[in-house]
């Protein structure tokens, strides 16, 4: 078992733990409760994504490249104009929130 990651928070852990688990790398966030006992712990209490099988550690930080890069890019997208009904929708977004449309 290896560590492969440090999440910012649990949303974000759990949400790459899925990733891995669809793409058949079996995967455990550990530490995603220790930020309820913040006041008492050193400040450095993120959850970290563990790949169970040490042969799957190559494949989980291809995976995990991909999804940074996405993610990066996503919070880099500018806003956009649905065609559909003319709403401005947010750069992260694919589908506008108000008629469904694609980007």
């Amino acid at each position: 078992m290896q560590q492969l990651y440090q999440a910012a928070d649990r949303i974000e852990a759990q949400l790459l733990c899925d990733l891995l688990d669809r793409h058949g790398v079996e995967a455990r966030v550990f530490g995603d409760y220790l930020s309820g006992a913040a006041g008492e712990l050193p400040a450095d209490i993120y959850p970290s994504i563990w790949v169970i099988e040490d042969r799957d550690l190559p494949r989980a930080q291809t995976l995990l490249k991909g999804w940074l890069d996405d993610k990066r890019a996503r919070a880099e997208a500018r806003s956009w104009v649905c065609h559909g009904c003319g709403e401005l929708v947010d750069g992260s977004f694919d589908l506008c929130w108000r008629c469904g449309k694609e980007h």
